[in-house]
């Protein structure tokens, strides 16, 4: 029996929202030491003036780029890179590797999954929910990446203390 195989739909959701909460916990004070509680991402109102709805930008200068659109694109792919796993995954035991030959991904296949992203959100999350139908559990990024996500079942060996030894 093989130690790892594809990663299925509902482990991969998991992985996202332990990435999620990390990465909430971590901006989320950022945030709040640069724009204070009055930090808002978007607006949107009727002007009585004008007369139709009018919204100010959804991106509110340097800082709020680079907190929220860079940072998470730089540390998704320095893990990616380094682990081959984002805490998330890592927690759940999961890699993404090289679909053809289970290595790490190359620098430019991690930058294209993270923006593939974004391809597979687009079409009310078609492209996620791929992952549940397709036989090697690749998602429409895994599949324009050339990637794939594996789970290992490889048991770690418990070891206790020698009582004998100091």
């Amino acid at each position: 029996m093989s130690e790892e195989e594809y990663a299925g739909f509902w482990i991969r959701v998991g992985a996202a929202i332990i990435d999620g909460i990390i990465l909430i916990i971590i901006l989320t004070p950022i945030m709040y030491l640069f724009f204070g509680s009055t930090y808002y991402h978007g607006e949107i109102y009727y002007d009585e003036q004008l007369g139709f709805i009018q919204h100010t930008s959804s991106v509110n200068g340097f800082w709020d780029f680079f907190l929220n659109f860079a940072v998470p694109l730089l540390a998704t792919v320095w893990f990616w890179k380094k682990f081959q796993a984002t805490p998330g995954k890592m927690a759940t035991k999961l890699r993404v590797v090289d679909a053809e030959t289970g290595n790490t991904l190359s620098l430019g296949k991690c930058v294209g999954r993270y923006f593939a992203y974004f391809i597979s959100f687009l079409p009310l999350g078609l492209g996620i929910f791929w992952i549940a139908l397709d036989k090697r559990k690749q998602g429409w990024h895994d599949k324009l990446a050339g990637s794939v996500v594996i789970r290992s079942h490889k048991k770690e060996p418990v070891v206790f203390k020698d009582p004998t030894l100091p």
